[in-house]
């Protein structure tokens, strides 16, 4: 398969890695509309041929990451047979190689948020801080992480106003001021300050 109309949503220079990693397998990568669930996934068909999607309105590097994210998917589970786990051991160490491998395509303040990634590669990029402070994406609005606002903190999510009340272990408890129920925050969900 070709790599040249992904062109328009990568970085520069990543197309020779694409052009080198695709090769002749029967991988066919599909651009799909954004989705809140997921960046991207890969997928085996029933006629054993390969499947990758990935959303369309993520930032070149970015688009760049998850389709080297479900690429080593691929690999992982060509060279080790499909027992493995999605996430287990071999795709961490195929998903580490092919960071370190391409690491020149991503800009320098980014490189070193790869590198530190690539120590031990998670299945979620939400997962890592790093990476979700470096894009700010999160729920797609605009304004601050929950984990930057003081107790008594007012701010909204999702067209609800809420009250931040007290850190947990690692996430953050939140009263719904309409109706007074508690809910649980990601440290880095993206919120708007209120007061």
């Amino acid at each position: 398969m070709t790599a040249h109309f992904l062109q328009k949503y990568l970085p520069e220079n990543s197309l020779p890695y694409l052009q080198q990693w695709l090769g002749q397998h029967p991988i066919q990568i599909l651009i799909s509309r954004e989705r809140s669930s997921k960046l991207g996934d890969y997928r085996r068909m029933p006629d054993h041929s390969h499947q990758i999607t990935i959303n369309s309105t993520l930032p070149p590097e970015l688009f760049f990451f998850v389709l080297t994210h479900e690429m080593a998917h691929f690999f992982a589970f060509q060279k080790f047979g499909y027992r493995i786990r999605p996430h287990g051991r071999e795709w961490k160490e195929e998903f580490a190689k092919m960071l370190m491998d391409s690491l020149s395509v991503y800009s320098k303040d980014l490189q070193p948020v790869i590198l530190q990634f690539s120590k031990s590669p998670k299945a979620s990029f939400a997962a890592s801080t790093g990476l979700v402070k470096y894009f700010h994406t999160d729920n797609g609005e605009e304004g601050n992480f929950v984990e930057t606002l003081k107790k008594g903190t007012i701010f909204c999510y999702r067209q609800e106003n809420y009250k931040m009340e007290t850190k947990l272990k690692k996430n953050y408890l939140c009263t719904r001021l309409s109706t007074g129920k508690k809910y649980v925050f990601k440290p880095l969900a993206k919120v708007k300050k209120l007061s």
